[in-house]
């Protein structure tokens, strides 16, 4: 029996535009009022932007880069150029344009689409450096209609339609005849890796890669077509084209795009989406808030929640050890729930949910613990860009905090002598564009190679360790997980970001940063006065209430790898000066490198540092930044 798999992207618009062609396939909130779009209008706007493309040049293997913030027209745009055998590049909005002009040189493209003024002056900062550049395509027109006349191929999104229907006398006739020429196994899309060890690799996917891994995913974890999903996180992300595309063409549901990224909390709420996937500084944001929240609540809602909240624990620790709850602590929660979960989780947005996932890096126990106790079903997946996006997620009812629970169908994944996780499906993608080498050294023998560290647990469930080249070990030869101590201090609502250290050294520091509006807020509570983020993190009380915080977290730890010195950064981590990729994953070459000074200073009997760096705008403006910055020790 043939695989529902086996198709393309365009295929599936058409089916769905035939089968539910009044039914809504997008949805915008623009001036504060949801703007639906139905499969049949979809299918219609995609085919006279294809058409219009095509005007433009535009055709078999071309590469058209997608840059701004989620919209409908993404979607219609990447749909529009995979049906004339295109190939969709999605850049992240908030990009630097040195670092983008990288991508568009490598990958030669012709023509991109930008969403507004911003994104379109980082294109014409670095054009002159791009002869393959011919059209920029943007949607919206706020501050460009002057720029028409003087920007030679500036094209705005509904004059590109206007072509198509110029051209074509019906868009979507011509639409299917080119769709039915796509293949399956045809490259569809280019996402950029996350660049932890240097610059962005360009892996490459085809329509069976995407589709493939949406079709077994939902398998594991089902979507059906009434479902609603809200699109917030950037589809530039594997993550996001996991869901907003592949599986809502496979699965025929409703993606929402809220107005704005200030405004997505509150647009979530109001749509009560079925399921979401996000990665973990997602739920560490809404876990800091939460957190945050009740400081400033009401006494009498900070007594409820600091009574009904260890109930939850209790509830949600007795589900991981695979037990009954007993008749009185199901009583109890049902009471904490009634007074405080349900309304928590409407707040939240998180009403209707029936499957909450997170993946891209690993998820800390205690922000895991937190959901549950709330009453959200937290699942965590793992996978990478080179697989579609999954390999293994948690199945209902088998959900635990240390696994990332088993590979989904049609998945093979095993351990290496090395320790290494290697798996192997039909969603592994064709290679990295132009880069041979690379795709050589990631896939072996149809093996993907992850770079991981792992090991199965006695239930078959798998479970990640670290990067491979993460893997610290002391002096003593204690072997530990950065990344498992990193989201174990973040579990604090007062630390946005930590860097864990000790790779060949006696103990374990720290290196973290304080979540500026929390501790804002709760200086502001103490009459602590204060101007910057730095003047903030330099202060005794703040370096008090930290010194506490990794108490806690070490109270946790066993005895060698609990952190023994620590100090607050003057500034955050920042992916724009090549701190973190841009799904924030901490680049620890570049932290070594330009920290280097105030790392050697841990591991000394120093208790002040004076450092310079530099950091980077958007507009890419560079500036100095020096300052003292403490060293305090967790002993004694």
């Amino acid at each position: 029996m043939a695989k529902p798999y086996k198709t393309t992207l365009p295929k599936l618009l058409i089916k769905q535009a035939q089968e539910r062609a009044d039914k809504p396939a997008l949805r915008e909130k623009e001036w504060g009022v949801w703007q639906t779009v139905t499969w049949h209008d979809t299918l219609k706007i995609t085919a006279e932007f294809a058409c219009g493309l095509d005007s433009l040049g535009m055709g078999k293997g071309d590469i058209v880069i997608l840059i701004g913030d989620n919209r409908p027209e993404w979607i219609w745009a990447e749909l529009a150029i995979q049906a004339l055998g295109g190939i969709a590049l999605g850049l992240y909005q908030d990009s630097p344009a040195e670092e983008i002009e990288y991508i568009f040189a490598q990958s030669e493209c012709k023509l991109v689409v930008a969403e507004d003024q911003e994104q379109v002056d980082k294109v014409l900062s670095f054009r002159k450096n791009l002869p393959h550049l011919k059209n920029i395509v943007y949607h919206d027109p706020k501050g460009l209609v002057s720029y028409e006349s003087d920007v030679d191929g500036l094209i705005n999104f509904k004059a590109v339609r206007r072509r198509g229907r110029e051209k074509h006398g019906d868009p979507v006739k011509q639409y299917k005849a080119w769709a039915r020429e796509t293949k399956p196994d045809d490259p569809t899309l280019i996402t950029t890796t996350s660049g932890t060890t240097g610059r962005p690799k360009l892996a490459m996917l085809s329509h069976v890669n995407l589709l493939s891994m949406a079709h077994n995913l939902g398998l594991a974890d089902p979507k059906y077509a009434n479902d609603e999903f809200v699109s917030f996180l950037p589809l530039a992300w594997i993550g996001e084209q996991m869901m907003a595309v592949a599986s809502a063409l496979l699965f025929g549901f409703c993606v929402n795009f809220p107005e704005g990224p200030a405004t997505a909390s509150s647009d979530s709420r109001e749509i009560g989406p079925h399921f979401i996937f996000s990665p973990p500084r997602v739920y560490e944001s809404i876990a800091a808030k939460v957190q945050g929240d009740i400081m400033e609540t009401s006494p009498f809602k900070r007594f409820l929640y600091n009574r009904f909240l260890p109930i939850g624990y209790e509830y949600a620790d007795a589900i991981f050890a695979g037990r009954t709850p007993g008749v009185w602590l199901r009583i109890k929660y049902f009471i904490a729930d009634q007074g405080l979960f349900r309304a928590l989780r409407d707040r939240l947005g998180f009403t209707r949910m029936r499957s909450a996932t997170t993946g891209g890096a690993a998820l800390g126990p205690d922000i895991f613990r937190f959901f549950h106790a709330l009453g959200v079903k937290l699942k965590q997946i793992y996978g990478q860009t080179e697989i579609a996006g999954i390999s293994c997620i948690h199945r209902q009812g088998e959900i635990d905090f240390t696994s990332v629970g088993a590979p989904i169908p049609e998945t093979e994944v095993r351990i290496t002598d090395e320790g290494e996780i290697v798996s192997r499906s039909p969603a592994v993608f064709l290679g990295y564009y132009r880069n041979e080498q690379a795709t050589a050294e990631t896939v072996v023998d149809g093996w993907l190679l992850s770079g991981d560290a792992g090991y199965f647990d006695d239930n078959g469930r798998l479970v990640v360790i670290d990067r491979l080249k993460d893997v610290m070990y002391l002096n003593d030869d204690t072997r530990f997980s950065p990344q498992f101590v990193e989201n174990k201090v973040k579990f604090s609502p007062y630390l946005r970001e930590s860097v864990i250290l000790g790779g060949g050294r006696d103990f374990i520091c720290a290196i973290l940063c304080i979540d500026m509006a929390i501790v804002g807020h709760w200086a502001e509570t103490r009459m602590i006065t204060y101007t910057t983020y730095q003047d903030l993190a330099a202060k005794d009380e703040v370096y008090d209430l930290i010194r506490k915080e990794v108490a806690k977290t070490n109270a946790t730890l066993p005895p060698e790898t609990q952190i023994r010195r620590f100090c607050l950064l003057y500034k955050e981590l920042d992916a724009d000066d090549g701190e973190l990729t841009r799904t924030r994953k901490v680049r620890r070459t570049t932290i070594n490198e330009r920290y280097g000074s105030l790392i050697e200073a841990l591991y000394t009997d120093e208790c002040v540092l004076n450092l310079e760096t530099e950091i980077t705008y958007q507009d890419g403006r560079v500036r100095e930044m020096c300052g003292d910055i403490r060293i305090e020790n967790m002993e004694g």
